[in-house]
């Protein structure tokens, strides 16, 4: 119960605080919304989705309270993103089989290899990838996991660990605060490249980039795997890369306050190619 209470502590519920939080990110996120919703440490994403879900406010209402301001790249990019959510809602509505099957089915005979320890180091965030790890322990702490995140790690299961996105879309479900059949389902279809509107099988996130181009200064990893937290910028995203002077002068030590990384990416990426490149071509 702690656990649920300190998420319900911050959660905008209710009609009243959904509104407010609709004109709370129009006066101080929707400025930057195309670029900085792309940063998970920067405040430039809406959290409406738990309420979306909830019913606590429309699609329409938020499509045509934004479409009444001035119209610039950053309200376009928003409303975009709003219907790429009714998408979502239109593939379950159509093809309701997807929650626990392949919408292109040349996927069900992909040959995962579904190591249950794993699944777990990644539930878990303890992965050894600091990047992947603070976006699954924000997702543990807060029951939620901003969007760059949901990419990173989803592609970090599915095509470095080669996990079937049933198990990631499952996991999301049971720990998401905002968790929407439809979004879930094609989000984790979308990442596994069996969606309508699928990343190509060749798009596998590199989570070491991805950190230092959004997370430059380390900042979201400090907040949610702070084992590393002193560990200097340069060296933060790939800490099994630093020298025994620099992990002394940080107190860590790697393989027990902090573990390796449980895959190397370059040969799991490789892996991952080769497997759904056999996909593509049957």
């Amino acid at each position: 119960y702690t656990w649920q209470k300190k998420i319900l502590k911050n959660a905008l519920v209710g009609e009243k605080k959904a509104s407010d939080g609709l004109n709370f990110f129009i006066k101080n996120g929707l400025n930057d919304y195309k670029e900085g919703r792309n940063f998970p440490s920067q405040d430039n994403v809406s959290k409406l989705a738990p309420n979306l879900h909830f019913g606590e406010i429309s699609p329409n209402q938020i499509w045509y309270t934004v479409s009444k301001l001035e119209n610039t790249q950053n309200t376009d990019h928003f409303l975009s993103e709003l219907g790429w959510r009714e998408f979502s809602n239109h593939l379950l509505y159509h093809f309701p089989h997807i929650i626990s099957e392949n919408l292109q089915k040349k996927f069900n005979n992909f040959p995962w290899l579904n190591d249950e320890n794993a699944l777990i180091k990644w539930q878990k965030g303890m992965t050894g990838i600091p990047f992947v790890d603070a976006g699954m322990r924000e997702l543990w702490q807060t029951g939620s996991m901003h969007n760059r995140l949901r990419m990173v790690v989803g592609s970090f299961l599915v095509k470095n660990l080669l996990i079937d996105w049933k198990y990631g879309a499952k996991w999301f479900w049971n720990c998401l605060f905002d968790a929407d059949i439809a979004n879930n389902t094609a989000g984790w279809q979308w990442i596994a490249g069996c969606g309508a509107d699928a990343a190509p099988y060749f798009r596998v996130f590199n989570p070491v980039t991805q950190s230092e181009k959004f997370d430059k200064l380390g900042t979201y990893i400090k907040k949610y795997v702070p084992e590393l937290s002193l560990l200097p910028n340069n060296i933060i995203f790939t800490p099994w890369l630093a020298d025994q002077s620099t992990l002394k002068n940080a107190n860590i030590k790697l393989g027990k306050d902090y573990p390796l990384p449980i895959v190397d990416y370059t040969f799991s990426r490789e892996r991952a190619l080769k497997a759904f490149k056999r996909i593509g071509n049957n």
